[in-house]
């Protein structure tokens, strides 16, 4: 039986504090044990924390791995022969970069929860799709960069996907006057990361003067703020941009991870990010207590989607601030956070952070 089977049928982002932890902390401990059993990494890891896997720990006491951790180490739990597929992040010259191993099941559940997450702000009828990157990037089918593996996964919930840009990353303004043409007035997707989008996408339109009405779309983005803030481009601003050049009024950061694909913290419209019954995080302070609300601290991401790999808990080089539980006025149940950026000392990362270099 597949162990978020009990979930399925639950909206993503409807259960409150009690009625989350409940469900969740049963589960991360059940997956903690499995991880146990199966990788002898993760079980070196443990026992020298002196950790006891056989009873139930509560959400902040689960462990941790440094998210470094899976660029030095081949994490599995599972044989070789089960791995489908594997997902290499991105990472600049000199860096390591981390590898995750996924079997059939891990990266159905991953497609599965990512559908219905994105489900909640574009409705479960499939649209078409426009994505801002070059097909080239997904043509190995069985090892996926972390750009790869993000326009894959959202490729999954499209009836009909194109490519804005060439293999050489130009944009291709033809095929995207007549994707909006043909799309005219009916709901459409469009899916980027986030500098990649402003670099080869925003400012072609905005140098050429041209438009292009998509106003139906929804925009979904991530990653890349980092080059972002180089340029003076803050998210109000960003989404000004897209409004200008395309008349898109949706659009939608997400925070997410190579580490923990599937597994998105998508941002509402007061500009908040969220976790939902499949994910939650932790704000750690420099001795790893934890943040109060409004304390910055560093980010322990915690998913139920790893099976193949002992991904579930891990501490980010990321800073952010848990800003609230429950009670965002967008109406989504959980916590909600914001990001502050990466940590003193670690390394640059992001999909077209990456690129870009």
């Amino acid at each position: 039986m597949n162990h978020l089977d009990e979930l399925q049928n639950i909206p993503v982002f409807s259960l409150e504090k009690n009625e989350k932890e409940t469900v969740f902390t049963r589960i991360i401990n059940e997956l903690v044990h499995h991880h146990y059993t199966k990788c002898d990494y993760y079980k070196r890891i443990l026992d020298v924390l002196k950790y006891d896997t056989s009873i139930e720990h509560k959400l902040e006491d689960i462990p941790f791995i440094p998210a470094r951790l899976f660029k030095s180490h081949r994490l599995s739990s599972i044989d070789d022969s089960n791995t489908m597929k594997t997902l290499i992040s991105s990472g600049t010259t000199g860096q390591g970069r981390s590898t995750i191993v996924l079997d059939k099941e891990n990266s159905l559940n991953q497609i599965k929860v990512l559908s219905k997450t994105v489900s909640s702000l574009i409705g479960k009828k499939r649209v078409p799709m426009l994505v801002i990157d070059s097909p080239s990037v997904i043509k190995n089918r069985e090892k996926f960069s972390a750009r790869g593996a993000g326009i894959l996964g959202f490729s999954m919930l499209a009836k009909k996907v194109e490519y804005a840009l060439n293999d050489d990353m130009e944009l291709d303004t033809n095929l995207v006057q007549q994707f909006a043409k043909k799309y005219t007035g009916e709901p459409v997707l469009i899916f980027g990361f986030t500098f990649m989008i402003f670099e080869y996408f925003c400012k072609p339109l905005l140098e050429s003067a041209e438009s292009i009405n998509l106003d139906q779309a929804t925009l979904i983005h991530g990653g890349g703020w980092k080059k972002m803030i180089d340029e003076d481009i803050d998210s109000k601003k960003f989404k000004n941009i897209i409004n200008k050049v395309t008349g898109v009024k949706q659009v939608h950061d997400y925070y997410g991870m190579v580490e923990q694909a599937g597994s998105i913290y998508l941002e509402c419209k007061n500009g908040y990010l969220h976790t939902s019954i499949y994910s939650d995080v932790i704000m750690r302070k420099s001795d790893f207590s934890i943040c109060d609300i409004n304390e910055s601290g560093i980010i322990q991401v915690i998913s139920l989607l790893p099976t193949s790999y002992p991904g579930n808990s891990i501490l980010t080089e990321d800073s952010g601030v848990l800003l609230g539980e429950d009670d965002c006025s967008c109406g989504r149940k959980g916590k909600y956070f914001s990001i502050i950026g990466r940590i003193q000392s670690a390394e640059t990362r992001g999909c077209s952070d990456t690129f870009s270099e």
